[in-house]
């Protein structure tokens, strides 16, 4: 991800080329060859060089893998697969396969995979062209960091309220200025939580605190978790767009972040309807034009513009009746079922795409 995931790894390429000449990726940030083990593999996001950011849900943990992906153009890269889950579950020798999520190097053009392959995490690389390879955690350049006041890994609530808030201790990752900035829950009253982590990383501290204006609620919350969420620029300050379910869309400037203590709200610029789960979400330009694209779990891929963002007024009253209101945007009809999504490259989009009966597809699209 993104001030898009491509400028984002891009600028701090520049910031430490002088240092890459001398020293790997590896050594220059911290990593230390050895055995990686996984408890899940459940967000992915690139960094810099060929470093691949793991959300580790079930640990409640990060990992900074160096994948050795150093060779590929992005500009040329084509990828098309179709049934994607049955093509890896040959690859890992799995019975069924649950792709998780969905990125790319933005140097390479190759894309990277999270799975679940029979209840056990993977990583699976996929090249410009589409060829699939395992990627191996054995012998391995990795660091690791723990959330600090992660939920607990236990079933809390009963019947339909059930579940284990560790499950998303971690709801989607985002490298920006030498930070990874992580979405998800914690273990605190207020459990809707951003953190920033420092990179090579070191202790992790216990984020912040987001409450939001709910418009399809009526109400403000703070104990949801932000499903997706890009960082971009918006009129030269750097910014927070992320998502919730149902489908509130919020601004957080970051440097909000930095001085807000304990817990920071955030500006809902859109409600984009009810009965909603957000996907993925990147940012792209097009025609001189800034933009996000939202996918959806029944609302499809929503096209957003980011014009008048940084001064958008707040909403503050209810959205009923599974309107929207706010930001403007445009369903994009010729993306219809996508699940997951990166941007290719200038020009183009990854996006794996639900098809017919179980059939996951991954193909290269033009960006609208």
């Amino acid at each position: 991800m993104r001030l898009t995931r491509i400028a984002l790894a891009a600028a701090v390429l520049a910031s430490v080329a002088g240092w890459c000449t001398t020293a790997g990726a590896a050594d220059v940030w911290g990593l230390k060859a050895g055995n990686l083990e996984l408890q899940s593999a459940t967000t992915l996001a690139f960094g810099p060089e060929d470093i691949l950011f793991v959300g580790d849900a079930k640990a409640a943990a990060v990992v900074a893998i160096g994948t050795g992906n150093t060779e590929g153009d992005p500009g040329s890269a084509s990828i098309a697969i179709d049934n994607l889950p049955s093509v890896l579950a040959g690859e890992l020798k799995a019975k069924s396969v649950t792709i998780n999520d969905l990125a790319v190097n933005p140097r390479t053009g190759a894309a990277f995979v999270a799975v679940t392959a029979d209840d056990k995490p993977a990583i699976v690389q996929i090249d410009g062209v589409g060829k699939v390879t395992v990627l191996s955690l054995q012998n391995v350049k990795f660091s690791r960091v723990v959330l600090a006041d992660a939920p607990e890994d236990k079933i809390v609530g009963e019947g339909r309220r059930a579940q284990n808030r560790r499950t998303e201790s971690i709801t989607d990752l985002a490298f920006f200025e030498n930070k990874l900035l992580v979405s998800g829950l914690s273990n605190s009253q207020s459990p809707s939580t951003v953190r920033e982590l420092s990179f090579p990383f070191a202790d992790a501290d216990k984020g912040i605190s987001v409450e939001i204006y709910h418009a399809a609620h009526g109400k403000s919350e703070d104990y949801a978790a932000m499903r997706t969420f890009v960082p971009m620029m918006i009129d030269g300050e750097p910014a927070i767009l992320g998502a919730y379910v149902c489908t509130p869309l919020v601004r957080i400037p970051v440097n909000e972040l930095q001085k807000a203590g304990d817990r920071v709200k955030a500006t809902t610029v859109a409600e984009l309807g009810n009965r909603n789960r957000p996907l993925d979400m990147i940012a792209y330009s097009r025609d001189g034009a800034e933009y996000l694209l939202l996918s959806n779990s029944a609302r499809g891929v929503m096209k957003i513009t980011t014009t008048g963002l940084k001064t958008a007024a707040a909403l503050t009253e209810p959205v009923s009746g599974g309107g929207t209101a706010g930001q403007k945007f445009e369903t994009v009809e010729s993306m219809a079922g996508v699940l997951q999504l990166d941007r290719l490259n200038a020009e183009s989009a990854l996006v794996l795409v639900q098809g017919e009966g179980d059939a996951q597809n991954l193909k290269t699209v033009p960006l609208p």
